[in-house]
């Protein structure tokens, strides 16, 4: 064929994805010549089911999420799916388009892994179980509390897949921690092509064996992964969207491993039929979890209204503050977020605030890292997936719906992460408390009885 030169590079671009025609790099004829001689295949981008539209690519169904308008493209009256319309639009006219033959094979790649690091006797035995699994083509749920190192304990199951020449994916549901998670594999797996896709990234390594991915990514790969580890499967949006959990499931290969990790699994995740359970209850260096403290503070939302910050809260701040320790103030909406900002700004406190419509929450989230920042205000968009080193917590109306038992163990478990500091303060300022801040404590204080730790 004409443009057989060409199919090594875009196999490498199309194996194991699901596109649309204005995202593969191919010329409309040779497009038309690969699906001739079987290499493409074309499906609808919408299915009609009955009288109800179905998204292929996200599996939307709810209808009204889709919408109708003229199409230039079509010259009619045309639907199309609002639900993932940020990774291009799926229209009634439109077709997406996938790779079929000839298969890519990855490379059996041998020593792989460079961290030399030691894991404690929790993460050896769940380092154990993700070999097994890996293997056997388990679906294995690595249940650990905050801190204990789930990444650390992926690291020798994912040598033994790329040993293998198995593709990997890594999927979480929030960017901010694709970004952290990054460096540390490509520092662990230097020779592994690795992808980390999240909105607005540009994919360098089209065809990468290790693929880390926000959740809502993987709507562009189908039966793609050998191994999916789907990290902190129990927070939003994965785990209240089912488009996203329709994206991972299409995403593996039939036979592929499932491994799923989590500090706060949900009661159906571990009901799953022939689910394997690997507890950890002990963090990585022994320590215990801090056990946050009830404050009550007063009406802080009347406080706020009348344009001040609850006294305990500043006080808290304060002494902190002069013990240059580094603050993350959680707040239950973004709403109280721009007016606690604001009042602290009026009282001079050098701070950042951050919510998942940022712009710039990345740039202040590592700007905080980096130390240069000594306090963040941020929304629920940090309760999981990153780690501050020495860092202290306050959970503002802790009492709020928003902070549910997963939320609040999430976000005190922000607290004494590193072995350098492993004790810190966290709180929760209130004004009543809830079944969820006792739920939480409760929580916490079981695992640290588990792990051995009083």
């Amino acid at each position: 064929m004409k443009y057989s030169a060409h199919i090594q590079n875009v196999a490498q671009h199309l194996h194991g994805k699901r596109l649309l025609h204005s995202e593969i790099p191919l010329q409309n004829e040779l497009i038309k010549q690969a699906l001739k001689h079987g290499y493409l295949k074309a499906e609808p981008g919408l299915e009609m089911i009955g009288r109800r539209w179905t998204c292929r690519r996200c599996g939307n169904d709810d209808q009204t999420l889709f919408s109708e308008h003229h199409c230039a493209r079509c010259q009619t009256t045309c639907s199309y799916c609002r639900h993932c319309l940020l990774l291009g639009k799926v229209s009634s006219c439109q077709q997406l388009y996938l790779w079929i033959a000839p298969q890519v094979t990855v490379p059996s790649r041998q020593e792989t892994l460079q961290w030399r690091g030691d894991l404690s006797p929790g993460q050896k035995k769940a380092s154990e179980a993700v070999i097994k699994a890996t293997h056997e083509q388990q679906e294995l749920l690595v249940w650990a509390v905050c801190g204990a190192g789930k990444t650390e304990v992926l690291f020798h199951g994912l040598e033994a897949a790329f040993s293998q020449g198995k593709r990997v994916l890594i999927a979480t549901p929030r960017t901010d921690v694709v970004k952290e998670l990054y460096p540390r594999f490509m520092q662990s797996f230097p020779n592994i092509p690795i992808s980390a896709l999240y909105g607005g990234s540009k994919d360098k390594q089209p065809n990468a064996q290790l693929v880390l991915a926000t959740t809502h990514q993987t709507m562009r790969f189908y039966k793609a992964f050998d191994l999916v580890v789907i990290d902190e499967v129990d927070a939003f949006p994965f785990s209240y969207d089912k488009s996203l959990q329709y994206a991972v499931h299409h995403a593996k290969k039939e036979c592929a491993s499932t491994i799923y990790l989590s500090a706060t699994p949900s009661s159906s995740l571990l009901t799953t039929p022939n689910l394997t359970v690997m507890k950890i209850s002990r963090r990585f260096h022994g320590f215990p979890l801090p056990v946050p403290r009830f404050q009550w503070c007063g009406n802080w939302q009347k406080a706020l209204r009348k344009m001040k910050l609850p006294h305990v809260l500043m006080t808290w701040i304060k002494a902190h503050q002069q013990k240059k320790k580094p603050i993350l103030l959680f707040v239950p909406s973004i709403s109280t977020l721009h007016l606690v900002s604001s009042l602290l700004t009026e009282k001079s406190f050098v701070h950042a605030s951050v919510h998942a419509d940022d712009p710039n929450r990345h740039q202040a989230v590592q700007a905080f890292r980096d130390q240069n920042i000594p306090l963040l205000v941020t929304t629920t968009i940090l309760e999981r997936g990153v780690t501050f080193a020495d860092v202290q917590v306050a959970v503002l109306g802790a009492e709020q719906d928003i902070f549910t038992e997963a939320a609040l163990v999430q976000i005190a478990g922000r607290v004494g992460r590193k072995v350098e500091a492993p004790a810190g303060d966290i709180v929760f300022c209130h004004y009543g408390i809830s079944q969820a801040m006792r739920a939480a404590r409760k929580h916490i204080e079981a695992m640290n009885s588990e792990g051995g730790i009083k």
